[in-house]
């Protein structure tokens, strides 16, 4: 089984990277894929860059060349809820696009001709993500010393199953996230890719997973830090939680 894991940002999965055992690289669409094993699994490992267009390029081209069996998108996100802090792990259950609004030819945010408002990942899935996590958490501060937790303000860190939302923006703004809440008031996070993949995933009928940690609260400050927390904490999180995950 070769699993495909893709991050919109070189940051988020440099970590990965420096594990991986590659057996090839190669460019296409400007984007390289990393061919190799991790963990003792095949993988192919790429970052797509941003948004919902760079995403759903980059996961197709996966399923299409390189015999993925399973996706898996890491990376950071923006907190919407009260309950949901920096550190925090969002593992996706449901994925929307908050950005997308065909009415009245279709209700909001329902993907035209597929007649579904959101996609769902596996739930077997989603069950193991969560054991990884918890495994890793349990184990933190054999990934990142105590002065990078206070560094980030990340003392007790959760793990959250639940909806998250995409769109082709960066939310920072009050009026954005009440926006996105008066519509989808389940969404526990946003960012800018992972709907897409689900879409993409779902066409080829490819199970996927996506799974998040939070950068920010998707406020003003949302942009403060953004890449120093990807390269030094979001990448942690993803090798850590990866490991245990592949290993299963």
């Amino acid at each position: 089984m070769k699993i495909g894991i893709i991050s919109a940002m070189k940051e988020e999965i440099q970590a990965i990277l420096n594990v991986l055992e590659v057996r090839k690289k190669s460019t296409k669409g400007m984007r390289t894929y990393f061919e190799g094993t991790l963990f003792g699994k095949e993988v192919v490992i790429v970052f797509s860059r941003w948004g919902k267009v760079a995403s759903a390029t980059t996961v197709t081209q996966l399923l299409n060349d390189f015999k993925i069996q399973e996706i898996i998108f890491t990376g950071v996100a923006g907190a919407i809820q009260p309950e949901v802090s920096i550190g925090d792990i969002i593992i996706g259950e449901e994925l929307y696009q908050h950005d997308l609004d065909g009415s009245p030819l279709v209700d909001t945010y329902e993907v035209p001709l597929l007649g579904l408002r959101s996609f769902t990942t596996n739930h077997e899935n989603r069950i193991k993500l969560k054991r990884a996590c918890e495994d890793f958490f349990d184990h933190i501060h054999n990934y990142l010393d105590h002065d990078k937790l206070v560094q980030f303000k990340i003392s007790k860190p959760n793990i959250h199953i639940g909806a998250i939302a995409s769109g082709d923006q960066f939310i920072s703004r009050k009026e954005q996230i009440s926006s996105i809440l008066s519509g989808l008031p389940q969404v526990k996070c946003v960012e800018m890719e992972g709907a897409a993949v689900a879409q993409v995933c779902y066409e080829y009928n490819i199970p996927y997973s996506i799974i998040r940690t939070i950068s920010d609260n998707a406020n003003q400050n949302a942009h403060v830090d953004f890449p120093k927390f990807a390269h030094e904490v979001a990448s942690i999180y993803a090798r850590a939680v990866l490991e245990n995950y592949l290993k299963v």
